[in-house]
């Protein structure tokens, strides 16, 4: 019963932004994470970024200083703040739901690690 729904992705030229969101509905997972990943054609799902709700933020190094994770508790929305985007960023981008209760949070970069996902957003850069 638990969904994610998906929006913000769409068209950029090279150095431009995107912000995608991720909205939970149906469950809470109060001391849970989320992920957001992407896929590309041809290629495997990739790590992206993650956050637990408890206020622990994580991101591949593809990313690092260029992408923003952040929440809004209050809603149960996620947000992934895409700068300074590259051709190679184009994919189509998932987020993911985990109650997650460990305490090793480098499981968060595997997607066997999340039980719900939403539907994916397209973001293409061009060149």
């Amino acid at each position: 019963q638990v969904q994610l729904v998906v929006s913000g992705g769409g068209l950029v030229q090279a150095g431009g932004s995107l912000r995608l969101s991720c909205a939970v509905s149906g469950r809470s997972f109060s001391h849970g994470a989320m992920g957001w990943f992407r896929q590309a054609p041809g290629k495997e799902r990739e790590f992206v970024s993650a956050m637990t709700w408890r206020g622990m933020f994580y991101y591949s190094d593809s990313v690092k200083g260029r992408f923003t994770i952040s929440r809004d508790s209050a809603k149960n929305t996620v947000y992934l703040q895409m700068s300074s985007l590259k051709p190679e960023d184009t994919a189509v981008y998932f987020c993911a739901s985990t109650p997650y209760t460990g305490s090793d949070d480098s499981t968060l970069s595997t997607p066997n690690t999340y039980n719900y996902w939403g539907q994916g957003t397209q973001v293409t850069v061009s060149s």
